[in-house]
Parts: structure tokens; C-alpha cells; sequence
């Protein structure tokens, strides 16, 4: 059904998508070109949130350069949006555009689209088609599609430990286990993700600063701390530069006088904080998960935390994606990578799929999935 040509034009679409990779969320990343008679004559991408999306972009474009787009075919990587939301519809604007065909990569998952833009569209008198590289357009928006279709963010999980699986010496101090490069990648990611989410324990061990600094972005992520009885230390480095990103306190109550003391002292910092309890007291991670996605209206979650809170995420089932940095030496005593119980037998063991396996200087990184 589609042409080598089609292919070449949904590619560079697709490159357009990922050009958006930092800076859409919690938008799609989408990407458009405009093709007519074989010439690309406009391209472009969702831009943050509130602005343009590709193809309001596109189309804005194919003006500059002095094209007429009647009778063009579009490429999109995602099924144009037929409601209001923060802008207006984009097939409003591309009716109005009249091209003759309109090729999308994939449907929207959003119940607010969901084949009404594409229906639009062709009660328009337009031709459209969808499926062309559908699966590559898929995994430039897991996070998007898993909360539309499941009401749950992509939990991307980040590790860095030594060939026998430590994170940390025993008296805790893991900077740095990995090279510089390996770093630098780790930072791609917390930039894609809508949020990073860490522990308190994280917090007072390492202090860490929790944003991008490594690659360039106009967004920072939000940060989320899991913090049971309210024990981060208000000077925490977490709390700078809040007027980038906000940062939500997560607590397990605030019923007592003194948990709504200290509240009160780090929403006078700007700092949100809720309360989530499960039924020993601990923050409900899975409900969490449900918050951030529902209510928070978030894509991607990027955890980099400790060996305890890594271990609650995995047992309850939390974690999508394994992010896992090996740097080539051995530790002997420290502290591991998750807090696992012991399996009772080998069969009741999580498996997980290895999809992408790189260098980074001499650290390796692989990518598992849940199978």
C-alpha cells in the first residue's frame, strides 16, 4: 500500500518527532512534512505546551518557503487532534489547507480523538490512510500512549552499579560509579521524562540536584520525592531553581501536628506536597502512579533512587522499563541494586527482555522491558 517514497517521507516526520523528545510534554511528540510533487515543501514539530503542533507548524512553514499546499500530501506521525484544547483543532486547519491525502502513522490513543480526527478529515473529501511505520511512531510516545490507554505513566527505572550489582559503597557514597559519558546519557533521559522521582534517603545521602544539565532543554522535569514521614531536609538542593520545575513532596499522612508543621514550611518554599498511604503506612506507590498519570497529567516518570525504594517499586509491580549502567569493576561489599526478597522458588521470578545494549566510554547500558 506504501511506496518507498512514503517510507522516506514518514522517516523524516518521524525526525521531526523526535526533535520534540524534551520539549512537548506532556503533548505527543509529533513530527510533519508537507509533500507536493515529490518535494518536500513544509515540515515541523509540537512545540511546548500551548503552542503550535506540528502540523499547524508545517503548514505555518510551507507559507514561508512560498507554497501553495493544495492538492499535497501530509505525513504525520500521529492522527491529527479534532478538539480544543490548548489551541484549536489542527484538521480544522488542515481542511482548510485542502490537501488531497493525509497520511498518519498511527491513531490517536486519546478517547478525545481516537479516529474522530481521521473521520473528520475524510468527511472533508480527503484521503487518509494510517499504519505506515506505526510501531516507530509508538516508541517515541510510550509514556503518551500508556497513560491514555492504561491511566498509568511509562516508569523508566535508572540504575548505575558495578559488575556484582552494587550501587554504593557500605557507608553509601556512589559518586561516581560511572564514567562522564554514561552520565551524560543518563541526563537524556531524566530530559525526556515528564517528572524524575527519587527517595529521601536518595535526598540526604547524595543531595542530588535532580535536573538536566548535560544536554540542552528549554524544559526541566518535575521532581517527586517519596518521603513517608516528611524528612527531607528543607535546605536541599532539590529545592533550588524551583521556578524552573516544581517539586511535589509525597508523605505517607499529615494528620499529626507536626507532619503538617513541616508541610507548611515547604509550601511556603513553593514545594507541593500530598499524602498517599498504603496500609503499613508507606506511601501507596501503585496509587501514586495513578495520581501522577490521572490527575498530574504525566508521560513519563524517570526514577533514579535507592536500594530500598527501588525494591518497593519492583515488588508492586511499578516499573515498565529497566535503565541499567554496568561500570566494569568489582565492588565486593555494598549496597545492592533493589531491595528483593529472597524467591521462594526460580519460576516466581520477574523476566525481563533486553531491547538495546551500548557503549558509553567503558560503561555499558542495556535496556530491558517487562516480558
Amino acid at each position: 500500500m506504501y511506496s518507498a517514497v512514503d517510507h522516506q517521507f514518514m522517516s523524516e516526520a518521524l525526525a521531526q518527532a523526535q526533535k520534540a523528545l524534551y520539549l512537548s510534554n506532556p503533548n505527543p511528540r509529533v513530527g510533519c512534512v508537507i509533500v507536493k510533487n515529490g518535494q518536500m515543501i513544509g515540515r515541523g514539530y509540537t512545540q511546548k505546551v500551548g503552542g503550535p503542533h506540528a502540523e499547524i507548524v508545517a503548514l505555518a512553514d510551507v507559507q514561508t518557503n512560498g507554497f501553495d499546499p493544495r492538492g499535497s500530501t501530509i505525513y504525520v506521525t500521529l492522527e491529527p487532534c479534532n478538539h480544543t484544547g490548548k489551541t484549536p483543532p489542527c484538521v480544522d486547519a488542515i481542511i482548510a489547507a485542502k490537501p488531497a491525502v493525509v497520511i498518519a502513522a498511527m491513531t490517536d490513543p486519546n478517547p478525545l480523538v481516537a479516529g474522530k480526527g481521521i473521520e473528520r478529515l475524510r468527511a472533508a473529501g480527503i484521503e487518509v490512510h494510517s499504519g505506515l511505520q506505526e510501531s516507530e511512531a509508538s516508541r517515541i510516545n510510550l509514556g503518551f500512549i500508556s497513560r491514555m490507554s492504561r491511566g498509568l505513566p511509562w516508569v523508566r527505572l535508572k540504575i548505575a552499579a558495578t559488575l556484582d550489582g552494587k550501587t554504593a559503597l557500605p557507608n553509601g557514597q556512589s559518586q561516581w560509579i560511572t564514567g562522564p559519558l554514561a552520565r551524560a546519557d543518563g541526563h537524556h533521559w531524566r530530559a525526556q521524562a515528564c517528572a524524575i522521582l527519587t527517595g529521601v534517603g536518595t535526598v540526604k545521602e547524595d543531595d542530588p540536584s535532580l535536573n538536566v544539565r548535560d544536554v540542552l532543554t528549554e524544559r526541566q522535569p518535575w521532581k517527586i520525592i517519596v518521603d513517608s514521614q516528611l524528612q527531607t531536609p528543607i535546605n536541599a538542593k532539590v529545592f533550588n531553581q524551583l521556578d524552573q520545575a516544581g517539586v511535589i513532596l509525597v508523605c505517607a499522612s499529615l494528620q499529626s501536628q507536626e507532619a503538617q508543621s513541616r508541610a507548611k514550611a515547604f509550601e511556603a518554599l513553593g514545594v507541593q506536597v500530598i499524602a498517599m498511604a498504603n496500609l503499613n503506612g508507606k506511601v501507596d506507590l501503585p496509587e501514586l502512579m495513578r495520581y501522577l498519570a490521572q490527575e498530574r497529567h504525566l508521560n513519563e516518570i524517570h526514577i533514579e533512587a535507592g536500594f530500598k525504594l527501588n525494591g518497593s517499586l519492583l515488588k508492586e509491580d511499578c516499573v515498565d522499563e529497566l535503565l541499567l549502567y554496568y561500570a566494569p569493576f568489582f565492588m565486593g561489599e555494598g549496597i545492592g541494586m533493589a531491595n528483593i526478597t529472597s524467591l521462594p522458588e526460580l519460576s516466581s521470578r520477574q523476566h525481563w527482555q533486553i531491547i538495546e545494549q551500548s557503549l558509553f566510554g567503558p560503561d555499558l547500558r542495556m535496556r530491558l522491558l517487562k516480558s
